[in-house]
């Protein structure tokens, strides 16, 4: 069993000890899509810790998606829930990447690939992403590494 998925599973048992119903709750579901992800395919497997911290960015990046939604909506409480699931979440994932740090890892890509012109962002993003890994939305990637070629 990975290294991550059993901390999730000691601190869901702590959490779950102190009555802390947020972190139960977000924990529970994290473990959820971590078990549902393991079985998901032609055949059941064990997932790694670069693949839990994916599948924990999807969930955190779905709740960062919710709460929009519900601010939106003008539903604060809801909004809230999901900002603190949110939270919860973001102490499991690596820290994210600063502007100037993505910057410049995309503009190192773009020099490794010698890419020239938006027609190369399929090529950039290839190079790029294996670094950023779980770092850094796929769409502030993709909006830096096109920024930067259009720059070109």
């Amino acid at each position: 069993m990975s290294a991550l998925k059993e901390k999730l599973e000691a601190d869901l048992s702590v959490a779950m000890k102190a009555r802390d119903e947020v972190r139960t709750r977000t924990l529970r579901m994290a473990l959820t899509a971590v078990k549902n992800e393991e079985v998901a395919g032609k055949q059941a497997r064990e997932l790694s810790d670069d693949d839990v911290v994916r599948v924990l960015t999807r969930e955190a990046k779905k709740r960062r998606e919710a709460a929009q939604a519900f601010a939106d909506a003008g539903r604060t409480e809801q909004a809230q829930a999901e900002r603190d699931e949110g939270e919860v979440l973001d102490g499991y994932l690596p820290a994210q990447l600063s502007d100037v740090e993505l910057t410049a890892l995309v503009a190192d890509a773009i020099a490794e690939t010698g890419a020239d012109g938006p027609r190369a962002m399929g090529q950039v993003m290839k190079a790029v992403n294996p670094k950023v890994a779980g770092r850094a939305e796929g769409g502030r990637v993709a909006a830096e590494v096109k920024r930067q070629l259009s720059s070109s």
